[in-house]
């Protein structure tokens, strides 16, 4: 079996314990060596890099050829090991088109408080300018995405940026990809307005736990304006569905009581408790004169409908929520 370099381990571990790089399962990371592309599987937390067998082999030859439209995209069939249960990240495929060996994928909040502004990639695009940032348009994660990086950045880029999704960071050698994606932190940096709350003190409703560290999207008018006006980015969907309602309603793990707190279902996941501090985390950081442009009613539906992702909600769902 191909041996994993430890550095890239520790990277990918360092970086999935970082609730402002990466949240429960999302974000994935990989390894071009020789033949083989090791990339993070799907549903896995790279948290637990250095501790579980979280990455797949896959056949980089046929992964490439998925990504430029051969096979259904999944990169299933490109698996190396006949016998693995685990399937390849549902972004494989960019991860392979591109072509550096080491290529992590984060969904930064600092970042992504950037991208689902028009006023926010403005900004970002000033401040890393040296870095020539590739600005990739909303696509659907997977193939669609994939699709459009291709159509949208050029071959040495190394900093690429997805609207309302997070950062690709790109190199030759796993400390060049950590020197690049400490250096776009650093340049990208925006204050949370309030620290981490603390929760109400009155008794959450019934079946539910409140979440005192997102407390502000129901006490902050602003915030809550928009979590309750549509979805910002992927994930937010695929663990949380759409906009965040006001009420209990079946099948959403979560609601909002205006100037009160944030109401979490007790057999809620970690990842769906983990979303919501990233939600409050990123509109927490949102400057107050930047405006917002959610991904659409079109692009939620697409997410909700989709197996890649109801695998990954199938595994988150098996955490015990603390």
């Amino acid at each position: 079996m191909t041996k994993i370099p430890d550095d890239f381990l520790a990277l990918s571990a360092r970086l999935g314990s970082d609730r402002l790089q990466i949240q429960g399962p999302g974000g994935n990371s990989s390894i071009k060596i020789g033949s083989e592309m090791w990339i993070k599987a799907s549903g896995k937390m790279l948290a637990d890099a250095r501790t579980e067998d979280i990455f797949v082999g896959v056949d980089l030859a046929k992964a490439v050829a998925e990504a430029h439209g051969h096979g259904d995209g999944t990169c299933r069939d490109a698996v190396i090991d006949p016998s693995q249960t685990l399937r390849p990240s549902i972004e494989t495929t960019f991860h392979a088109a591109l072509d550096w060996p080491i290529v992590f994928h984060t969904h930064s909040v600092n970042t992504i408080t950037h991208a689902i502004s028009p006023d926010g990639l403005e900004a970002l695009k000033e401040s890393l300018s040296d870095l020539r940032p590739g600005c990739v348009p909303y696509a659907k994660p997977g193939r669609d995405l994939t699709t459009q990086i291709l159509a949208s950045v050029q071959p040495d880029s190394q900093v690429i940026v997805l609207q309302n999704h997070g950062l690709i960071c790109c190199g030759t050698t796993v400390a060049e990809v950590d020197a690049l994606v400490q250096k776009v932190e650093r340049r990208l940096a925006l204050k949370r307005r309030t620290v981490l709350g603390v929760p109400p003190e009155t008794d959450p409703p019934d079946g539910f736990d409140w979440v005192g560290e997102a407390g502000e999207l129901a006490r902050n008018e602003r915030c809550f304006n928009m979590a309750t006006s549509g979805s910002l980015y992927p994930d937010h969907v695929v663990f949380l569905g759409p906009a965040l309602p006001k009420q209990p309603m079946d099948g959403a793990p979560a609601f909002l009581i205006p100037n009160v707190g944030v109401a979490l279902r007790k057999d809620a996941t970690k990842t769906q408790r983990a979303m919501l501090i990233c939600l409050a985390d990123v509109l927490e950081r949102l400057p107050e004169n930047w405006t917002v442009t959610p991904i659409g009613e079109a692009a939620e539906a697409e997410l909700l409908d989709w197996d890649a992702e109801k695998y990954r909600q199938a595994l988150a769902q098996r955490q015990v929520s603390s």
